[in-house]
């Protein structure tokens, strides 16, 4: 069994705490328990290259990962098989987020940090914005950089494929979902979307704290690679 928690945010997030540095993050994760996680700030992954460093020190796995938010308002969980292919999708992603500047009094802090939590700098552009990616457009681009499109927190009445579409496209082969860990009872949940029962799930925190870390609860049955089988369409 592999415990994880694929769906964290660093202080890169101008809404993640400034205490979620790559070591805090990955020593959490070691001291909770869990054997693989994935930082997935907004629309970056300008920080996941200190994070996967801070998890060998750990022996912790890291994933690299991104949340993207679409054109439609729409978030999706990304996760990558490299840090190279994480930042092929990042680099893509930063080109259709708006030239909005960030007000950190207002947003957040967005800092860069190494993989001894030191700063090296600060993202300018704001990043919690909807990027011009529609999601056919992410799709295909996270396909091409060989990653796996997740859509975020499903039963959310806010950023959620189902809320702003009211449903996920056909033609969206995608094998796997994110339900929040506030839906304790997936059956029930099941029975009033049933239309989600061939889907895998993935159980995540979506943390910007380092107390909000999921304990060792939700788990994959074999390893970690199992989740970019991309044989097992649903």
């Amino acid at each position: 069994m592999v415990y994880y928690d694929f769906h964290i945010h660093s202080a890169l997030s101008p809404c993640g705490d400034i205490d979620m540095t790559p070591n805090n993050i990955v020593n959490m994760a070691a001291l909770i328990g869990l054997d693989a996680i994935a930082v997935s700030d907004h629309n970056t992954v300008g920080n996941v290259g200190a994070v996967v460093k801070a998890g060998e020190k750990a022996g912790v796995t890291v994933i690299p990962a991104m949340e993207v938010e679409t054109a439609e308002e729409i978030h999706v969980l990304t996760l990558y098989p490299s840090l190279e292919s994480a930042e092929y999708a990042g680099n893509e992603v930063y080109k259709h987020l708006p030239e909005i500047k960030n007000r950190s009094d207002i947003f957040g802090e967005q800092l860069l940090m190494d993989e001894n939590d030191e700063v090296i700098g600060r993202e300018e552009k704001l990043l919690i914005s909807s990027t011009s990616l529609s999601v056919n457009m992410l799709f295909d681009l996270v396909k091409e950089s060989g990653g796996l499109f997740i859509p975020a927190h499903v039963d959310r009445h806010s950023y959620s494929v189902l809320t702003n579409l009211g449903f996920i496209p056909d033609d969206l082969p995608i094998a796997w979902i994110e339900i929040s860990k506030r839906v304790t009872d997936l059956d029930a949940y099941f029975n009033s979307r049933p239309e989600l029962r061939g889907y895998r799930v993935l159980r995540n925190s979506d943390a910007h704290y380092l107390m909000d870390i999921s304990e060792r609860e939700a788990s994959l049955s074999s390893s970690v690679e199992d989740i970019f089988d991309f044989r097992r369409k649903r």
